[in-house]
């Protein structure tokens, strides 16, 4: 019987078999395929259709291709290894965001400077040009076969697999455990970079043994590795751990691995950020709450959070009664709800929280600011009766743009993430809370991604992620709906007819963390705070000691104003001062000699543009009330002094 073999242009040609890529080569689809859909499923080039079937090419370059080509490099990476390394255990070797990994246990230990002999290794297998072959092997023959090669981790997979039929990968003498699809031919991969080593423990689970995990990145052309590695570059140079340090903003100590300690200058940033989100909020309608760190086990029993987060969690003891320390805020914001009857007029009912949480982290993947064990979310959670769902979400939209994109001047994207596998609560109030994102979305004309099975345990979520100045993307922002909790908790409502109603309950962040937003603000702006966050707004540099006494008496006229100024009292040269302050990432540095005494003016540098000229000090007023501030809470800024 024919089959009809179509392309996505609706071309087609009736054949009883087609082998993929030769279909491709028919319509001049071939070049720069690594894989393709066949009625929408992936699958080699070199397999074979045999029913008819929408055949369509994914080129290097996309989004798919880009995975297929990189978790190829990984198995051409362990092939590598696996050379010049004789004896190496490979696990598991993925392609993730910008790249892969794949762990090893290897007799010896690697260092960075054996990265570039696996890089050339890599580089002679492409050359051999080895057909990358899939091919099937029964259950129990693939055990016996990685057993006798004493890949203990492929054995260990296998024995999970339920599958009689296991599917492999080989090229060359190198044969993986994979579903693919992968590249045809090892001579495809051709523009990638290892990037760094790690430890990882086998599982993530901290009781297993630690392998090494080597990073890398592939790209579809050379051009696009270069920009990629040139960020990398860049984003080293912003890295938020060195920049803390450099900074003195903050510290992780080896007395509190994950719990970060902010220093006097991180505490600026954090309490400008602070008083920032309390501004917004109460601008928005929002009450501020704060709920105990501590509470009784029940009531994480009656949450859910027991079942479905106690692996993330901490313990105490308190009489003698079992206590947790809240890895979430919700529960302790339902308990101020249920503090009083409720009525619909109350409703929307917007309660923010800057509660800190504390949650398990593995050590392997702690991160300075951006995974740590304890953080403050700026929390908030709005009960609201079913009709006002819709404009309460729009709400907060806003209220993550204007931050976002107006203040901070970041560009975002938006996903609305569905129930996943270990989720709570009736399949029909998912459907339900699923359908009120998703309109609320439409109806503001959000163009968004819909990311399958990544909701919370309790209810689906829109996250926002924003986009930093060298184009890496970071989660913040989120808004979860949730009927689950309202039932669990028995919240209810006094009704225009009377009767109790069921409120609908919303959670949601705009900053996710306080700590973690500080690491992507240190690094999206490489310390160089804008005016209004920065530590230390100005520095007077005087020339001389004698300079010392005008230099004093401009500090206080700025300190009137409301202004974080510092004096460089130090015996050093003014090149130096200069240096320093610059280093130090100071937006205005004040130069104060002998010619600025005599005049009462001050010479003014700005930190990017350099020597400004001299200005009297109420010219320095016009300047610094010029500067953004979205608090907009410094008045004495703008009003006239008298110069002593």
């Amino acid at each position: 019987m024919m089959s009809v073999f179509s392309a996505p242009d609706g071309r087609s040609f009736e054949g009883e078999s087609i082998v993929v890529q030769e279909a491709l080569e028919r319509w001049k689809l071939r070049k720069g395929a690594v894989a393709a859909r066949v009625d929408g499923r992936l699958v080699d080039l070199t397999a074979t259709v045999t029913e008819s079937s929408r055949i369509e090419p994914v080129e290097a370059a996309s989004e798919e291709g880009l995975e297929i080509l990189r978790h190829s490099t990984s198995h051409l990476m362990a092939q590598a290894v696996r050379r010049l390394f004789p004896g190496t255990k490979v696990a598991i070797g993925p392609a993730i965001k910008e790249g892969f990994y794949y762990d090893l246990e290897m007799a010896g230990t690697l260092t960075e400077s054996d990265l570039k002999r696996i890089e050339d290794e890599m580089r002679r297998i492409v050359k051999e040009a080895h057909p990358v072959e899939r091919f099937f092997l029964p259950r129990e023959e693939a055990l016996r076969r990685f057993r006798d090669e004493g890949e203990t981790y492929k054995v260990e997979l296998l024995e999970e697999i339920e599958d009689d039929t296991i599917s492999l990968y080989r090229q060359g003498e190198y044969v993986d455990l994979c579903r693919g699809p992968h590249v045809p031919n090892t001579s495809m991969i051709k523009h990638f970079k290892l990037l760094s080593l790690a430890g990882a423990y086998w599982r993530g689970d901290e009781k297993n043994v630690m392998l090494t995990r080597v990073y890398g990145t592939a790209f579809a052309d050379k051009e696009a590795l270069e920009v990629y590695l040139k960020r990398i570059e860049e984003a080293k140079r912003r890295d938020h751990r060195k920049l803390g340090r450099e900074l003195d903003l903050f510290s992780i100590q080896e007395e509190g691995p994950g719990f970060p300690f902010f220093h006097p200058k991180g505490m600026v940033i954090r309490n400008r950020l602070i008083d920032f989100w309390r501004s917004e909020h109460r601008r928005a309608g929002y009450q501020e709450i704060m709920t105990p760190l501590i509470l009784d086990r029940d009531l994480w029993i009656r949450s859910g959070h027991w079942d479905h987060y106690r692996e993330n969690m901490y313990f105490t003891e308190i009489d003698e009664a079992p206590f947790a320390i809240k890895p979430m805020n919700c529960p302790g914001g339902i308990l101020v709800y249920k503090s009083q009857i409720r009525s619909y007029r109350d409703l929307p009912l917007r309660m923010a929280e800057l509660g800190t949480v504390h949650r398990h982290e593995r050590s392997g993947v702690l991160h300075g600011l951006m995974r740590v064990r304890c953080f403050t979310q700026d929390d908030a959670h709005l009960y609201v009766t079913p009709d006002q769902i819709k404009e309460e979400i729009q709400g907060i939209m806003a209220l993550v743009h204007h931050v976002y994109s107006d203040v901070f001047g970041f560009s975002y994207h938006v996903e609305l993430s569905t129930r996943p596998e270990r989720a709570m609560g009736d399949r029909a109030l998912w459907d339900r809370a699923e359908q009120s994102l998703q309109e609320a979305l439409e109806e503001k004309g959000a163009d968004y991604r819909l990311n399958p099975g990544d909701g919370a345990f309790y209810g689906p979520k829109i996250d926002f992620h924003l986009e930093d100045c060298i184009g890496r993307t970071w989660q913040c922002g989120t808004i979860q709906l949730d009927f689950q909790m309202p039932e669990k908790f028995d919240m209810t409502y006094i009704g225009p007819d009377g009767a109790q109603h069921r409120p609908v309950m919303l959670h949601r962040t705009v900053l996710g963390s306080l700590e973690r937003f500080m690491g992507i603000l240190i690094e999206h702006y490489a310390g160089a705070f804008p005016f209004w966050l920065a530590p230390v707004q100005v520095r007077l540099l005087p020339v001389k000691e004698e300079h010392l006494r005008w230099a004093g008496s401009v500090e206080g006229i700025l300190k009137g104003w409301g202004l974080r100024v510092e004096v460089d009292r130090r015996d050093e040269k003014l090149g130096k001062k200069i240096r320093d302050a610059q280093l130090q990432k100071v937006p205005y540095m004040l130069v104060i000699g002998e010619r600025e005494v005599e005049s009462g003016q001050v010479s003014v540098r700005e930190r990017s543009k350099g020597d400004l000229g001299v200005l009297p000090i109420e010219g320095l007023q016009d300047l610094f009330s010029g500067e953004f501030d979205p608090l907009g809470d410094e008045p004495s800024l703008h009003r006239r002094i008298s110069i002593p």
